[in-house]
């Protein structure tokens, strides 16, 4: 009888708590999309404890984290990203422009390849990067 009762509490309970999660999720994104930016943190914080391997939350949070000019946690949630979803153009298009202000030439021009490769909307960004490389990138004078 208790085997039948904790069968039916999982049975009943499991679709609510998946439609919590994707709840969270969907309502992160509506409060990112009213600027409602706490609320949206804690939200998308609150969908990677049910869900850590959501990378489009990890993305959210580093456009919050950009908007808060949180440098730090906005480079570490776009490593979660494509850790995650190593093609994710928007995430590596972000961390380029990191890596651009941090002068890591040989990083931008890392992840500038791997961004050819993927790249479906955001491949006119690669000729601005390349553009932008060589104005900024010293010159090899031997």
């Amino acid at each position: 009888m208790f085997r039948k009762i904790i069968v039916f509490l999982i049975i009943t309970m499991f679709p609510t708590i998946c439609f919590s999660e994707n709840n969270f999720f969907d309502d992160a994104k509506k409060k990112f999309n009213e600027e409602k930016l706490e609320e949206s943190k804690f939200l998308f914080q609150r969908n990677i404890v049910f869900n850590p391997k959501h990378a489009i939350s990890y993305l959210y949070l580093a456009k919050i984290y950009h908007s808060e000019d949180n440098k730090k946690e906005e480079e570490k949630n776009l490593n979660a990203t494509l850790l995650l979803e190593p093609s994710n153009e928007e995430a590596m298009n972000m961390l380029i422009n990191i890596e651009l202000d941090k002068s890591n030439y040989s990083k931008v021009k890392e992840l500038t390849e791997s961004l050819s490769i993927v790249c479906i909307e955001l491949c006119d960004q690669i000729e601005i990067i390349n553009k932008n490389l060589k104005n900024i990138e010293p010159e090899n004078k031997s």
